[in-house]
């Protein structure tokens, strides 16, 4: 498929989804309390930087997924108390 027939099937999803996304950030700013200093509001507007962002390499999807992703933990079976198989 060319560029122009995957728009056409992606479109409307693409548009759900963001309107999705915008809706919940409208409804956490509605809400009472304030959330700005929380760090996961950060990543939110960091991802739709990258989103918004020209990429000449393609890899929106792949910065957004390390963003949301932890810093690789050689002991991470310790940390999750999962017995090592050696």
């Amino acid at each position: 498929m060319n560029s122009n027939q995957i728009l056409d099937r992606e479109f409307l999803e693409i548009r759900a989804k963001i309107l999705e996304v915008a809706a919940a950030l409208d409804r956490i700013q509605r809400a009472e309390g304030d959330v700005s200093s929380d760090s996961r509001m950060q990543l939110v507007a960091d991802a739709i930087t990258v989103i918004g962002t020209e990429q000449a390499d393609a890899i929106r999807a792949e910065k957004i997924q390390l963003l949301f992703s932890r810093e690789y933990d050689t002991k991470w079976l310790e940390g999750f108390e999962i017995a090592s198989r050696t």
